[in-house]
């Protein structure tokens, strides 16, 4: 009985760890994909002085979360088949300043060679019937363990601060009303949405006539280069070959 016991404890123990570096591998590749993410951000804060990306938030869902998804898909309670088959385990939301930034940094992203897009919807374009949208990918993004490569699958959602306000306010409502949601208030929802989605076009086309009037010629422009140092100008032009 005790050596049962014992062989029962250490199987435990055993689960547990592989459990535990299962987890592991989605924290790894949530840290990979920010790590992405972040130097995009401070790329185009530091040359552009203007970054596309407002906000960036992460989340891993609890093994609770993870249980009650797979048995409510049908999915035998393993690590592989777990690993197969859900691919919202690890998620990465960005959150733009335009509809156009979306597209923008989905592409910086997705262009980048150690990175596969695995899913693509496009909620933005084509919305939801409740007037949800975002871009939702799943990517995989390789993870260097000690003894092995492993490609982490993580949901990676991109919308517009318009967008999230709305989505956010819209898990409340579900949350509250345990997605039982009365159905006038699913109208105003709807209505919502469309209102959201006219600010969005609203902004976006006050951002680009800005752009426009940014874009002309000023009379200071021509007094840019004396305000730095003409050695440190002509050494820039030695090395661009100019």
């Amino acid at each position: 009985m005790e050596d049962s016991s014992a062989m029962s404890r250490t199987d435990f123990a055993e689960l547990r760890t592989e459990f535990s570096r299962f987890m592991m591998l989605y924290q790894f590749g949530i840290a990979e994909l920010m790590t992405k993410v972040n130097i995009l951000k401070d790329e185009f804060t530091h040359i552009n002085q203007y970054s596309p990306i407002e906000h960036v938030a992460s989340r891993v869902k609890t093994p609770e979360s993870i249980m009650r998804k797979a048995e409510r898909l049908g999915i035998p309670i393993t690590i592989e088949d777990i690993s197969k088959n859900i691919f919202d385990i690890a998620g990465v939301r960005i959150t733009c300043s335009f509809i156009s930034d979306t597209y923008r940094i989905a592409e910086m992203l997705t262009s980048q060679s150690d990175l596969r897009v695995i899913e693509r919807e496009d909620y933005i374009a084509n919305p939801k019937p409740n007037g949800y949208k975002s871009l939702h990918l799943i990517v995989e993004v390789p993870v260097f363990m000690s003894d092995s490569v492993r490609h982490v699958p993580i949901e990676l959602q991109i919308r517009t601060i318009a967008m999230d306000f709305w989505a956010s306010l819209e898990h409340k409502i579900y949350y509250k009303y345990n997605r039982d949601v009365p159905a006038e208030l699913l109208d105003e929802l709807t209505e919502a949405a469309a209102a959201a989605h006219r600010l969005d076009v609203k902004m976006e086309r006050l951002n680009d006539e800005f752009a426009k009037i940014k874009a002309l010629p000023h009379a200071d422009d021509k007094n840019v280069e004396l305000e730095l140092p003409a050695q440190f100008l002509n050494a820039l032009r030695l090395q661009r070959g100019l």
